[in-house]
C-alpha cells in the first residue's frame, strides 16, 4: 500500500486548521483561545476571584490561609444560612472564626460541622484546639485523643495541645506519654521523663516537675542536661544553694556548654556572690560570645558593685546586640543615673517600659 504524498499531507493539516478557526474563536471572540481562563485559573493565578463570581469552597480555604478570613467570612455566612448546609461550610466558618480569635462563634461552628459530619477529622480537631483556647481542657481532651494525628492541614502539633490539656487536668502521665509520641521518645525512658519536666517548669508545676526530672536521672544517671533542668527548677523555686550544687554537677559533665555557666552566674548572683558569678559570667561568654545574657547578668553584677563604668559597657553591648530586651535597657537606666546621666536614665527606663508593654502575652493562631 503506498503512502500519501507529503503535499497532500500537508495540505490535509491546513484544511483542517482552517475549519476549526471558527470553532475557536466562538470560545471568546475577544481573545484567543489559547489565553482564555476559567474563574478557578484566574483565581490560581492572581489569587483573586474574578468580578461577579463567587469564590468556591477551595478558594475561601485559601484566603483563610492568606488572612482574608473576613472577607471570607463573608462569602460563607450566607452559605451558612442554607437548608441544609453545603458540606465543609461550618468547618471554613470555624476556621476563619478561630483564625480572628473568635473562639466561642469558632466552637459553635465545629461543633455544627461534627453534627453534620462525625467523622470530619479536621473539625474534630480544630473544635479540640478550640476548648482548649477556650481554657476547657477536659472537653477538649476526648477530641484530640480522637484526632491527634497530623494531617494536610495540621498546623499545630495535637499532641502538644493534648499533653498541655494533659498537664492542666492534673494527668501528668498521661501528658508524659503524649509529649514522648510528639518526640518519638519510648513514654517510660528517661528522654520522656525529662521532656516532661521541662514543660512542667514551663508551666511552673515545680514540685512535679522535680519528681519528674529526678525519675529521668534514675532511668539513666548520665542523661546530659537532667542536672541542669533539676538547677533550673531549684532556681525557679529560690533555692540557691540546690541550684548551685545541680549546675556545677552538669558543669563538670558538660564543661563546653556555655549555658551552664550562665546559669550559674545568675545563681551565684542572687546569692550574693558576685565574684563567682563574675567568674562564671566571663567564662560563659568565652564560650557563647554571641549571647546577649552573660553581658546583661555581668551588667548587673558590676552594677550591685558600684562598678558603673565598666556595668555600662557590657549593658551597652548587650543593647546593639539586642535592642528589644527590656531588662537591658531598665538595668541602663540604673546605671546613666549613678553615673550623673538622667537624660539617659529617663530614655532607657521609658523604653523599657514601652517593650514591657509591647511584649504583653498574645494569643496565636494556626494560621
Amino acid at each position: 500500500m503506498r503512502r500519501p504524498h507529503k503535499m497532500v499531507l500537508l495540505r490535509l493539516a491546513l484544511v483542517l486548521a482552517v475549519l476549526s478557526l471558527p470553532l475557536l474563536r466562538a470560545q471568546n471572540p475577544a481573545q484567543p483561545a489559547s489565553v482564555t481562563q476559567t474563574p478557578d485559573a484566574q483565581k490560581a493565578s492572581t489569587g483573586t476571584t474574578p468580578t461577579g463570581s463567587s469564590p468556591n469552597l477551595s478558594q475561601l480555604r485559601l484566603m483563610i490561609d492568606r488572612g482574608r478570613s473576613t472577607e471570607a467570612l463573608k462569602e460563607l455566612d450566607p452559605l451558612s444560612g442554607r437548608q441544609p448546609v453545603p458540606a465543609g461550610v461550618n468547618r471554613l466558618r470555624g476556621l476563619a472564626l478561630y483564625s480572628q480569635n473568635q473562639f466561642v462563634e469558632a466552637d459553635a461552628a465545629f461543633a455544627s460541622a461534627l453534627k453534620q459530619d462525625p467523622h470530619d477529622g479536621e473539625s474534630e480537631q480544630l473544635r479540640g484546639l478550640t476548648l482548649f483556647r477556650l481554657g476547657r481542657p477536659a472537653e477538649a481532651i476526648p477530641l484530640l485523643e480522637s484526632a491527634h494525628d497530623w494531617t494536610s492541614q495540621t498546623r499545630v502539633d495535637p499532641s502538644y495541645v493534648l499533653a498541655l490539656c494533659y498537664l492542666d487536668t492534673r494527668n501528668y502521665d498521661d501528658a508524659r506519654r503524649a509529649f514522648a509520641s510528639q518526640y518519638g521518645f519510648p513514654p517510660e525512658s528517661a528522654p520522656a521523663y525529662l521532656l516532661t519536666a521541662r514543660l512542667l517548669l514551663r508551666r511552673e508545676y515545680l514540685p512535679v516537675a522535680q519528681q519528674f526530672a529526678t525519675k529521668a536521672l534514675e532511668l539513666d544517671p548520665q542523661l546530659p542536661l537532667a542536672h541542669a533542668l533539676l538547677g533550673e527548677i531549684a532556681l525557679a523555686g529560690e533555692h540557691l544553694n540546690e541550684a548551685i550544687a545541680e549546675f556545677e554537677k552538669e558543669r563538670l559533665r558538660n564543661p563546653l556548654d556555655g549555658s551552664i555557666y550562665d546559669r550559674l552566674g545568675d545563681a551565684y548572683t542572687r546569692a550574693g556572690d558576685y565574684t563567682k558569678a563574675q567568674q562564671s559570667l566571663q567564662r560563659a561568654l568565652l564560650l557563647e560570645p554571641n549571647s546577649t545574657g552573660p553581658y546583661i547578668l555581668l551588667g548587673k553584677v558590676l552594677l550591685k558593685q558600684q562598678d558603673f563604668a565598666n556595668a555600662m559597657m557590657y549593658l551597652e553591648r548587650a543593647e546593639k546586640m539586642d535592642p528589644g530586651n527590656y531588662m537591658t535597657h531598665s538595668l541602663l537606666g540604673q546605671v546613666y543615673r549613678s553615673l550623673g546621666r538622667p537624660e539617659d536614665a529617663s530614655r532607657e527606663v521609658q523604653i523599657s517600659q514601652k517593650i514591657q508593654a509591647a511584649s504583653g502575652p498574645k494569643l496565636e493562631t494556626v494560621h
